[in-house]
């Protein structure tokens, strides 16, 4: 019979963080932007391997570990499969004029007396229907800063609104990357994730909003806003912009309120939005295919396109262009690469007890809920500084932590919450963080400028923090919930040792 592996001293079970911490670090040096097209990816790997060693040394073996890996990728296909629908709804909004319709009316609440909440309410508005605060940030954000300069405010204040609101909509939408990896770290589902975190991050948008708002009626400003007319001159040129249009994000929306579940609700917008295209947007359905065919076969063509590659609809503006374009099912693979790749770590790490190692020296500083919500936001933070990136922000606290919450009989939508509250909002805080470093770049506004000014991301983490001490909102197993996981357990303990002994 083999020994029995040893339990692991802290420094052991840090090793590999540390690692990944170090090599994170250099990538972002070195990769900039592009570390997440593949060198994240294999720095998680490595340190999987470096995990590996350690965990043997320990006396635990290669299958044991495998099985561990198995466990974890399994536990992420749900939301794998869900990124791969959103990329091709995604697409089809983006074919349909949805998210078009989205941008060319949230454009229109601009208003010089209240610039600054209205930058921050426009670009909540556009990143929620793209997913994507980067590209929010790095077109209509641009163009936001450029007035909001020709009417005497300081770039830092329009900054922070910009990136409030962006970050606002990229926490909130069912398109984003971040949106979808929590959930699938913490263990629940992506519309129970949203709908959670809706009370923390409502509050704190809101708090955001009367502070722009005070800053504004506090300044006197002057001039009027010309450069947005020809963006929407530009989508209004191109597409057919109606209000009808939004009877398919309602469609969702109902779905996910009767509780239907993500895959059949996802799979529902993304058809509503082919038949729209279909009705609303035929000769944008014969640019997508690039065919002169009959219209039913270039219908075919467009609306394949849209659901699984990279699409783009030319107009005659270049930043309206940056954003009509989506990537499909293939747009979502580094996501689910990244996805893939931080289970292999996290199922070593988790199997062989070195994360419940590291664990366990984090929660003796928890003693109650609060305080357990309040050491994940600070670890979410350390990574960002740390690792200098926002995913693995996510990844490895959403794997330290899983366990211990459900231990504490907390629902995993609390831990899911707590990961974007802390981790998706606070790493455009930080300057040497791929998020801080992009959008100081992309806007041409130091990081140390703007961050004063992100008021939701600053409020975020202690809005979650808050709930958590005074108990508000504050999901927890019934009893009879928490015997099935047990039994559950046990069952599947069960059966991994009998397979080890049979093997």
């Amino acid at each position: 019979m083999p020994k029995p592996a040893r339990r692991p001293r802290l420094f052991e079970a840090l090793i590999p963080v540390i690692f990944l911490t170090i090599l994170i670090s250099i990538n972002v040096f070195i990769f900039g932007d592009d570390a997440l097209a593949g060198s994240n990816q294999m720095v998680l790997i490595l340190s999987a391997a470096l995990a590996a060693i350690v965990a043997i040394r320990l006396g635990h073996t290669w299958k044991a570990l495998h099985q561990g890996i198995v466990r974890a990728i399994g536990s992420a296909m749900s939301a794998i499969l869900i990124l791969f629908l959103i990329g091709s709804l995604a697409g089809t909004w983006l074919l349909s004029g949805i998210v078009p319709s989205m941008i060319y009316y949230g454009l229109q609440i601009l208003n010089p007396t209240i610039f600054l909440v209205a930058a921050c309410v426009v670009s909540a508005i556009v990143s929620l229907a793209t997913g994507s605060s980067w590209s929010t940030v790095a077109t209509l954000g641009v163009a936001l800063l450029g007035i909001g300069r020709t009417l005497g405010i300081p770039e830092g204040v329009i900054g922070g609104a910009i990136i409030s609101g962006a970050y606002f909509g990229d926490k909130m939408s069912p398109l984003s990357d971040t949106t979808n990896l929590a959930p699938a770290m913490a263990g629940t589902d992506l519309f129970t994730h949203i709908r959670y975190m809706a009370w923390t991050t409502i509050p704190s948008i809101t708090i955001a909003l009367i502070i722009f708002t005070v800053i504004g009626l506090t300044r006197s400003q002057a001039g009027e806003i010309n450069d947005i007319k020809p963006v929407l001159a530009a989508i209004e040129g191109t597409f057919r912009v109606t209000p009808i249009l939004f009877l398919v994000p309602a469609l969702v929306i109902t779905l996910i309120v009767r509780k239907v579940p993500a895959l059949p609700a996802l799979l529902a917008g993304t058809l509503a939005g082919a038949v729209f295209a279909l009705i609303f947007q035929p000769h944008i359905i014969y640019q997508v295919s690039g065919t002169d065919q009959n219209f039913w076969v270039a219908a075919y063509i467009a609306v394949m396109k849209a659901m699984y590659t990279n699409i783009s609809v030319v107009t005659d503006h270049a930043m309206v262009n940056s954003l009509l374009e989506t990537g499909g099912m293939s747009g979502m693979l580094n996501t689910v690469w990244l996805i893939i790749c931080a289970m292999i770590f996290g199922g070593i790490m988790e199997s062989s007890g070195l994360l419940k190692r590291i664990t366990e020296a984090v929660i003796k500083l928890a003693h109650n809920t609060g305080s357990l919500v309040a050491s994940t936001a600070g670890t979410c933070m350390f990574f960002n500084v740390t690792a200098s990136d926002q995913y693995l922000a996510i990844v490895v606290p959403g794997r330290m932590f899983a366990e211990t919450y459900k231990k504490r009989g907390l629902k995993p939508q609390n831990l899911s919450r707590t990961l974007e509250d802390s981790g998706t909002v606070t790493s455009v805080l930080v300057p040497w963080n791929t998020c801080g470093a992009t959008q100081a770049a992309v806007l041409g506004v130091p990081t140390l400028a703007f961050a004063p000014y992100a008021f939701f991301n600053i409020i975020s983490p202690f809005m979650t923090i808050l709930f958590a001490y005074l108990n508000i909102r504050i999901s927890r197993f019934t009893k009879k919930e928490i015997e099935e996981m047990n039994d559950a357990r046990e069952d599947e303990q069960g059966s991994d040792g009998a397979r080890e002994s049979k093997k």
